[in-house]
């Protein structure tokens, strides 16, 4: 079966990854690859060829609608854009709830290292009460704190729950990081970087650091295709490359 895809955000840099692995594809068709200045309504493809799923990789502030207008044409998506955090992500899922028979995939983060790096952090955080997350992208990132930290500071909640928050004292100085689930994060912009994560982990006498670095797009082509071929069978919401892997 040949899954056929919609890109929206096809001339950004994830999206041009996207569009190379679909067409490279044995079973997966290209079918519209939008830029800015497409309407919404080219997710849908030719008449003889409509998409069956849309892919959106475009920018925080129009992510949602994007994503309310697959759900509305009956398609659905793979979201591979940052910003949807637990607060954006709660009406969509009631959303979801009433329509049983579609399906969103929200991947932070594409990279199978970058999932397990954070599966590993929110084990390891039962054990931790001093928690903090350094991330850094290029300069050209827009949105802070990344998805993939937003993510990681959830999970690591989650995995506490009977233990509580994190000790983070002194969060009412502005160097201190934004506060996400309880967890400071700080994040750095820079040229000459792709993506890192260290998510650091204080006890009394030692220091954990779990670092995740990604040094080429290449590392997100195999979430990338999984996600995909996924995707026509999603149900409901799945949040996170580590819950489609089931890690």
């Amino acid at each position: 079966m040949t899954i056929r895809v919609a890109v929206v955000g096809a001339t950004g840099k994830l999206g041009s990854v996207a569009v190379d692995l679909i067409e490279a594809a044995d079973n997966l068709e290209l079918v519209a690859a939008l830029g800015s200045k497409n309407d919404l309504s080219d997710m849908l493809g030719p008449q003889d060829a409509p998409s069956d799923i849309v892919l959106d990789v475009t920018i925080p502030a129009v992510s949602p609608s994007i994503v309310d207008y697959a759900l509305d044409a009956g398609r659905n998506v793979v979201v591979g854009t940052s910003g949807w955090s637990a607060a954006r992500l709660a009406p969509l899922a009631a959303r979801l709830r009433d329509e049983s028979d579609r399906g969103v995939i929200v991947v932070p983060n594409f990279s199978l290292g970058s999932a397990l790096g954070t599966a590993f952090a929110a084990a390891a955080s039962k054990y931790f009460d001093s928690i903090e997350i350094v991330e850094a992208h290029s300069a050209t990132k827009i949105d802070s704190p990344s998805g993939t930290a937003v993510r990681t500071a959830e999970l690591i909640a989650e995995a506490r729950d009977e233990r509580g928050p994190v000790s983070a004292p002194h969060t009412d100085q502005r160097a201190r990081g934004q506060q996400v689930a309880s967890v400071p994060v700080h994040s750095l912009r820079l040229d000459g970087v792709v993506a890192r994560q260290s998510v650091i982990l204080g006890g009394p006498g030692e220091t954990l650091t779990i670092t995740h670095d990604t040094i080429d797009s290449r590392a997100y082509a195999a979430g990338i295709l999984h996600a995909l071929r996924s995707a026509p069978d999603a149900r409901g919401l799945t949040v996170g490359l580590d819950r489609l892997l089931g890690l």
